[in-house]
C-alpha cells in the first residue's frame, strides 16, 4: 500500500463483541477482515474507547436514567450507554484474536469525564482535539482507509471528521458492524455518502 494511505482500526474492544457490556451485533466478525486488512498497511491506527468509571455517558452515573435515553451535557445532547470500555478492564481490551502488535499509534478517546468521545479526531463537545489529525499530517497521509465497530457511531463521526479534516476517506463494509438505534444506519449512511465517503465492500 503507498506510504500516504493509513488504515484506521476504529474501536475493535472486547465490550463491542459478543458477550459485551455494549455488544455490537456480528461484532466479532470484523476481527478476522481486520487481520487480514493490516499487513497491507505501512501504517495502522487503532482507536480504543477508554472512560473513567463514572463516566457522564454512562446511565449509570445518573439517577432513574436507562441505557439509550437522552440527556442535556455541556455540549448538547448525549446518548446514554450502558457501562462500558471502562479503563483497565477486560471489556475495554481489544479483541485477544485482533493483530495490534504493528500498531503505529493508539488514540484513546473518552477518557475526559464530562466529555463523551465517538470520533477519532474530536471528542463530542467537536473541539478538544484527539491529535489523530496532526499525526497522520505528520506521516504526509492524504487517504484513510477505516473499519471498525459501530458503523452508524464512532465509524461514522471518525469518517465524517476525516473528510472534515481533508482526507481521502474509503469505508471497508466488511470490516464494519452497525448498532442502528432507531434508523442510525441509514442516517450515518446518508451523511457519510454525502460528505464524500467511499464505500467499498472488501479492499
Amino acid at each position: 500500500m503507498d506510504s500516504d494511505t493509513v488504515l484506521i482500526v476504529v474501536d475493535v474492544q472486547n465490550d463491542f463483541c459478543a458477550g459485551g457490556a455494549l455488544a455490537v451485533p456480528d461484532g466479532d466478525a470484523v476481527v478476522p477482515v481486520v487481520n487480514e486488512l493490516i499487513p497491507k498497511f505501512e501504517s495502522v491506527v487503532f482507536t480504543q474507547d477508554w472512560h473513567p468509571a463514572g463516566h457522564s455517558s454512562f446511565a449509570s452515573t445518573y439517577e432513574g436514567k436507562s441505557p439509550f435515553e437522552m440527556v442535556s451535557l455541556d455540549y448538547g445532547e448525549q446518548v446514554l450507554w450502558p457501562d462500558h470500555c471502562v479503563q483497565g478492564t477486560e471489556g475495554a481490551d481489544f479483541h485477544p484474536d485482533l493483530n495490534t502488535a504493528g500498531a503505529t499509534m493508539v488514540v484513546r478517546k473518552g477518557f475526559r469525564h464530562r466529555i463523551d468521545s465517538y470520533s477519532a479526531f474530536y471528542e463530542n463537545d467537536r473541539s478538544t482535539v484527539t491529535g489523530l489529525s496532526g499525526f497522520l499530517r505528520a506521516l504526509r497521509a492524504e487517504k484513510l482507509v477505516m473499519v471498525g465497530l459501530a458503523t452508524d457511531f464512532c465509524v461514522a463521526y471518525s469518517a465524517l471528521d476525516a473528510r472534515q479534516e481533508g482526507f481521502d476517506v474509503t469505508l471497508v463494509m466488511s470490516g464494519c458492524r452497525a448498532i442502528d438505534l432507531d434508523g442510525s444506519l441509514a442516517s450515518a449512511l446518508a451523511q457519510m455518502d454525502a460528505a464524500g465517503v467511499r464505500r467499498v465492500e472488501t479492499f
